[in-house]
């Protein structure tokens, strides 16, 4: 098999649409969707540089203060990480009223028929790293440190099991970038297949020295806040949150909902970490994800675009959407307000679009100032309000060529 043969993953048949029956987001913008929304608004970013550790090169992040994170009950102390209480506080905050529906989920179809599937690039490796500091400046490792409670990627996911009392399927999926945006087309399957009648997905991810050293070893960390799709773009700011979603079979009291309609994915396999050049891949998964929504490129109104702010990666993907869309397609890359989340950037910026279908916005890009001449595209430098989206496209092209795109819209069956 040539390793360059691109292998698209079940985006060939049109899906029943799937009721998005809550949300929850937290990051560097705020906890909670309507935060998440004010902060699109106004377009300002919220990257600052990283408080939470001390690294030895210039950079700006999107770092959730400690203070706004809550403890774990002590009966799940073994799961205790910052990963694990990003989730915590997403899934609590009383506004968006998700916890109360996972358990209007269980008291509907019963705890067993309920799954959760997380996607994260993290998980506990900021306690991990903390643990072996210990190691080394102590001789020993902490007693707190449970590695396959809080190092390990399903971590999180077992935690939220546990908090929530659910008994259906329970796994993560670390595919980089794309990783929340598989875990929702994984849920979208194990109800399609019927294993489940509800699953929460999304992904959590946190900061930690591990990718920003990796990062800079790549050399495409950026010096001051991120510029995605900028013509002097000059790399990426890191990030980390929380996007929590609960899907559920289709209802007709669910018929008011945004409903998830088509997931595409792809794995191109061009290179460990850069795109391929044509984007080849992405267009395989953007329309896959068009087919199982059964709509034309068309029909979106508005694409959050990965944008991460690098030379290679906003021109690849921007070659791959002018492959399947107009020039007058409206888009943006909202990284430049919360910084690139990772695992979790999948699920934060489908609800991005969550938000541009429910308000009737379509999102401007923080921090651009000039777009690039080469993009064809209509990039929005602000937000535009007042216009009606019915269906929107969320893209995320991972490391190794893993590609997702995700499509929500209204239901129109």
């Amino acid at each position: 098999m040539n390793r360059h043969q691109l292998h698209p993953a079940n985006t060939t048949a049109t899906l029943p649409p799937l009721p998005i029956t809550a949300c929850s987001v937290f990051n560097a913008c705020g906890l909670g969707t309507q935060s998440l929304y004010q902060a699109l608004l106004d377009g300002r970013h919220q990257l600052q540089p990283p408080r939470l550790f001390d690294i030895d090169f210039p950079t700006y992040c999107g770092e959730i203060t400690n203070d706004r994170l809550p403890e774990l009950d002590r009966s799940l102390q073994e799961f205790s990480t910052r990963n694990a209480r990003i989730a915590l506080a997403t899934i609590n905050h009383p506004a968006d009223g998700l916890r109360s529906a996972v358990e209007q989920a269980i008291d509907r179809h019963g705890a067993h028929r309920v799954g959760i599937v997380l996607g994260t690039s993290t998980s506990g490796i900021y306690e991990t790293e903390n643990t072996y500091t210990c190691l080394e400046k102590y001789g020993q490792v902490p007693t707190s440190f449970c590695f396959p409670s809080q190092h390990v990627w399903a971590a999180t996911a077992r935690f939220l099991k546990s908090e929530l009392g659910l008994e259906g399927p329970c796994y993560a999926i670390s595919t980089a970038c794309s990783s929340s945006s598989k875990a929702l087309a994984s849920a979208q399957r194990l109800i399609t297949t019927g294993v489940c009648d509800a699953v929460l997905t999304g992904g959590v991810d946190s900061l930690c020295r591990l990718t920003m050293y990796g990062f800079k070893s790549l050399d495409i960390m950026s010096e001051q806040p991120c510029t995605p799709l900028d013509q002097n773009r000059c790399g990426i700011s890191l990030g980390e949150g929380a996007g929590l979603l609960l899907l559920e079979k289709p209802q007709p009291a669910f018929s008011h909902c945004i409903h998830l309609l088509g997931c595409g994915e792809s794995s191109d396999a061009y290179h460990m970490t850069a795109p391929h050049p044509q984007g080849k891949g992405a267009v395989i998964a953007m329309r896959g994800a068009l087919t199982q929504a059964g709509i034309k490129a068309a029909d979106i109104d508005y694409v959050n675009l990965h944008a991460t702010g690098t030379v290679l990666n906003d021109s690849a993907e921007m070659l791959a959407m002018e492959q399947l869309f107009e020039p007058d397609i409206h888009c943006s890359g909202t990284k430049g307000l919360t910084g690139h989340t990772l695992g979790a950037a999948g699920a934060i910026e489908t609800i991005v679009t969550w938000l541009s279908l429910k308000h009737g916005f379509r999102p401007g890009t923080s921090n651009l100032k000039q777009a690039d001449e080469a993009f064809h595209c209509t990039v929005n430098y602000a937000s535009e309000t007042d216009i009606p989206v019915a269906y929107t496209m969320n893209n995320n092209f991972g490391f190794g060529g893993n590609n997702a795109s995700v499509v929500l819209g209204w239901r129109h069956d």
